[in-house]
């Protein structure tokens, strides 16, 4: 970074630092205000994510309207949680698994694991519990997406490695992930965003095709990894764990492509279950189904990198 940048990073930390104090009734109010901000000044996300529910999920308007809002406040409150990574964990009061016996399962689980989860509810927490399922010299990755902002990336990345997970920058992944996943540990993916042609395999969710990032599915097949959907939601001041079983890609038949396209499908089908079941804590304002199927005659899509 460049001095201003770094000078920048000081007082993100400073202030992160700062606001940390508040605590979690702190993120839950200023998070909720934020995001009460967002839903008034952005009129055209307020309009996208009121469609988005009203046709996906087949509601009227306004009741999709309500859960349009409640998405923003609850996107509002993940950017404040991301500053209590240190203060959250497995053991904390808040928090509690609505699967217990499948949390432990993932704790005694030795086999690699490919967690893929959404922007759902606590994501920023969720991560720092992800750095804490596992110790050392187990890997423990996050997939993500690097922000444009030097100073921005830095700060964001060292409150989400705060409790041990590493953050991976989703391009030219594949390697640091295979070489984690042959060591047994676990990689975790945001699958519910929007995604390149070359990139997807174009699969139902929430009655319509979306481009589904397929890098996840492809990875876990050619390490024969576990795949294990996840979320955090927030019930209140509280967090519940939610986690379902697992699919067993070692176990899968078929050729290369069909195997990577039934993993694609079992998440994706994951995915979609956790949101129609709490819709209120999903990320509605998302353009998630922005790329379109190629026509039938088109040049074949290219490999998928992941």
């Amino acid at each position: 970074m460049t001095a201003l940048e770094k000078l920048r990073f000081a007082l993100l930390s400073a202030a992160g630092k700062l606001i940390g104090l508040s605590g979690f009734a702190g993120a839950r109010f200023l998070g909720r205000a934020l995001g009460r901000a967002i839903w008034t000044c952005l009129p055209s996300r307020r309009r996208l994510a009121t469609g988005n529910a009203a046709s996906h999920l087949g509601l009227p308007e306004k009741e999709a309207a309500r859960i349009a809002r409640e998405s923003f406040l609850n996107t509002g409150q993940s950017f404040f949680e991301l500053l209590l990574t240190q203060k959250f964990s497995f053991s904390s009061p808040n928090l509690s698994s609505d699967t217990p016996e499948t949390l432990r399962e993932l704790f005694a689980c030795g086999r690699p694991i490919v967690a893929i989860t959404a922007h759902f509810g606590a994501w920023e927490l969720l991560a720092s519990l992800l750095g804490q399922v596992y110790e050392e010299p187990r890997p423990r990755q996050v997939i993500v997406r690097k922000y444009a902002d030097p100073a921005v990336h830095a700060f964001i990345t060292k409150q989400r490695e705060a409790t041990g997970a590493q953050m991976i920058g989703h391009r030219n992944a594949i390697l640091q992930v295979m070489r984690a996943l042959r060591k047994n540990g676990i990689a975790a993916f945001l699958a519910d965003h929007n995604t390149k042609k070359n990139e997807a395999l174009f699969l139902p969710f929430l009655g319509e095709e979306a481009a589904v990032n397929a890098g996840p599915a492809l990875l876990a097949v050619r390490s024969g990894a576990l795949v294990w959907p996840m979320v955090l939601s927030r019930q209140g001041s509280n967090y519940v764990f939610h986690l379902q079983k697992p699919m067993d890609t070692a176990g899968l038949e078929g050729t290369a492509e069909e195997k990577i396209r039934k993993t694609a499908e079992f998440y994706t089908r994951a995915l979609e279950k956790f949101i129609r079941e709490e819709p209120e804590q999903w990320f509605w304002m998302h353009n998630r189904w922005k790329t379109k199927k190629p026509p039938e005659n088109a040049p074949a899509r290219q490999d998928i990198r992941g």
